[in-house]
């Protein structure tokens, strides 16, 4: 159970009274306040990690006051109350920002279930922001998109490892922004006033690959007519990123563990060494463990690199988070192209939301901008997004009522979600925006069941 220190506010002090012990005999540090004014004071006081408010509250409004004291602090999570349980007031509770509702008579564990959730989820969510408020202040960090789980724990881990200097592995699919996590990285830590040195290993010759990491000296080789002190002595202090490491050839990777193990290295051509102080970042998106395997990658170079593991999803894999990423890029091009668009169709998103995104965000960021550099009005149309990929299946295929496109594109919509969640009803009714029961109704409707999508179990 995670610490908390909980604002209870509820005008009944009987029941006020047995809320409190009930929250205190579970570890919280509760403070229990009757009405809007105590808990004005109470916040203006000191600092609360989450707030429990009736609904009822004499004449006041709990879904009013939590509007009230949310400028006293931003970010709170607020779980409502109420013994007048009804659906239109437990969306209006949410849609104004509150985190969850429950119904009196509530059962202890399930209150206490949902404050642990909570309070998770506003740590989560101040660490988020801390975090890209920091990396704003020095560059445009706007493509980092957390409304998914899986990207919000990777923005978590990158908040508790930026303070130090452990070597950091960073593995994902093309495209999925390995650069901007180590920039993020290298922007929250103590080193982000010193230079950030990235090298794409694959993309460089073998035969030049040694002299760009480590320098060399005048006459070292032909060609060599001056010294070169290379990219590990200009990261000195800083971060040094080496992305797709997995493609390093095996006579650097002896070498570069030098510098991993000892922190100096030999330029080439020159018998003393240089010393270097500076966090090393990798990035690939091939598999290390396979390939050492395979003899293509050094095992002790492996262990040396996987300290720290951050792995990035695909976007296939953060559904939710492909609307807004478009939306941000949307405004990037269109600013750019000086051109006033307002949005996507609903078309453009079906398309958006459909597509596997092999490239990932890259090929997203990608398809946006021929999209706004081709349109000539003011919002974005199915047409534009990927055209290439999609004017052929569609151009045999003829025009469908309306009604029918729709409960196509819910058909198409609730089996991509269930395939991805693997059946689990709960988290695919997360991504959607839906209550569970809301789901099971959509399920219903279209003769969906959750169980032809649930994995089977991993065989021994």
């Amino acid at each position: 159970m995670l610490p908390g220190k909980l604002l209870l506010i509820d005008d009944d002090g009987n029941l006020l009274k047995i809320i409190t012990m009930r929250l205190e005999s579970m570890g919280y540090d509760v403070t229990a306040v009757r009405d809007g004014e105590e808990a004005k004071g109470a916040l203006s006081a000191g600092r609360f990690d989450l707030a429990v408010i009736d609904l009822q509250l004499g004449e006041e409004n709990g879904i009013s006051l939590m509007e009230e004291l949310r400028p006293l602090q931003p970010g709170m999570p607020v779980i409502i109350l109420t013994a007048y349980g009804s659906i239109e007031s437990a969306v209006d509770a949410i849609k104004r920002g509150a985190y969850t509702y429950l119904t009196k008579p509530f059962d202890p564990r399930e209150l206490s279930l949902h404050i642990e959730r909570a309070l998770e989820t506003g740590r989560l969510t101040t660490e988020i922001e801390r975090l890209k408020g920091l990396l704003v202040e020095r560059n445009d960090f706007g493509e980092i998109v957390a409304r998914s789980e899986r990207m919000r724990r990777v923005l978590e881990v990158v908040s508790r490892i930026s303070g130090n200097d452990s070597t950091i592995c960073i593995q994902g699919e093309s495209g999925t922004g390995k650069e901007v996590i180590a920039r993020a990285i290298h922007m929250a830590s103590a080193r982000r006033d010193r230079p950030f040195v990235a090298i794409n290993c694959a993309a460089i010759p073998e035969g030049l690959l040694e002299s760009e990491l480590f320098g060399h000296e005048r006459g070292a080789f032909t060609g060599a007519i001056k010294n070169s002190k290379g990219l590990f002595a200009e990261a000195h202090e800083g971060t040094m990123l080496l992305d797709e490491m997995g493609d390093m050839p095996l006579a650097i990777q002896s070498k570069f563990l030098r510098v991993i193990q000892e922190r100096k290295f030999y330029p080439l051509g020159s018998t003393r060494p240089v010393a270097v102080d500076l966090r090393v970042i990798v990035a690939t998106n091939r598999n290390l463990e396979e390939l050492v395997k395979s003899g293509g990658f050094r095992e002790d170079l492996y262990y040396r690199v996987n300290v720290i593991p951050v792995t990035l999803p695909p976007l296939r894999e953060r559904l939710e988070d492909i609307p807004l990423l478009a939306e941000i890029f949307l405004r990037k091009f269109s600013c750019r192209m000086k051109k006033e668009i307002k949005g996507f169709t609903p078309g453009a998103l079906q398309h958006l939301m459909l597509h596997d995104w092999p490239g990932n965000v890259r090929e997203l960021e990608n398809a946006v901008e021929y999209a706004v550099a081709m349109t000539s009005s003011n919002f974005i149309t199915e047409e534009l997004i990927l055209p290439e990929k999609k004017r052929f299946p569609f151009s045999f295929e003829p025009m469908k009522p309306l009604k029918e496109a729709r409960e196509k594109f819910e058909r198409d919509y609730l089996s991509r979600l269930l395939e991805q969640t693997g059946g689990n009803v709960s988290n695919a009714a997360g991504i959607a925006g839906k209550y569970r029961s809301d789901f099971y109704l959509l399920l219903k409707k279209h003769g969906m069941n959750p169980a032809d999508f649930k994995k089977p179990p991993a065989m021994n």
